[in-house]
């Protein structure tokens, strides 16, 4: 591998910086949805893909898994897991976005508010955004060096 590609890659300040990006972008992705839980149900039933039961569990159950990953990530405890677990939820964001680009359905995405924004026609642009958010993922989930920031550094040790 390229020396300095490899410098790069294993750059703790680049890992430090991914995570605060994933964990601040979560955390406040996850503000709106939890005050107004029923704006956001609404959100995800003009998406038109998921069965009218499940709408109030994801609408309350997401914020909350958005809000507790970023927590968990920015603090540096357990980063890879929490890493895992906000690239689950970009890979299910990046189907579901892509589906409804594909069918050309018009919504909102209901990332960052839960109001009308007038933006709505632009899913390529969440699509790319959440590429690079994946990628950012992908990065914390395998970095293997010493991690700063880190509340526990023994449990994010590698062996």
């Amino acid at each position: 591998m390229n020396k300095q590609l490899k410098n790069l890659l294993d750059n703790s300040w680049i890992e430090l910086a991914s995570r605060w990006i994933l964990s601040i972008t979560f955390i406040y992705a996850s503000y709106y949805k939890i005050i107004s839980h029923a704006d956001f149900a609404k959100i995800i039933y003009g998406y038109d893909l998921f069965p009218g039961v499940l709408i109030n569990l994801i609408a309350i159950t997401l914020p909350f898994v958005e809000l507790v990953s970023g927590l968990v990530l920015i603090l540096g405890i357990y980063p890879r897991s929490a890493a895992l677990i906000i690239n689950s939820m970009l890979f299910v964001f990046i189907i579901v976005l892509s589906i409804n680009f594909v069918r050309r359905h018009e919504f909102n995405c209901g990332c960052f508010s839960v109001r009308e924004t007038g933006y709505i026609n632009a899913p390529e642009q969440w699509i790319f955004r959440d590429i690079i958010y994946f990628v950012l993922g992908i990065y914390v989930l395998l970095y293997s060096k010493r991690r700063r920031g880190c509340i526990n550094k023994v449990l994010t040790r590698s062996h």
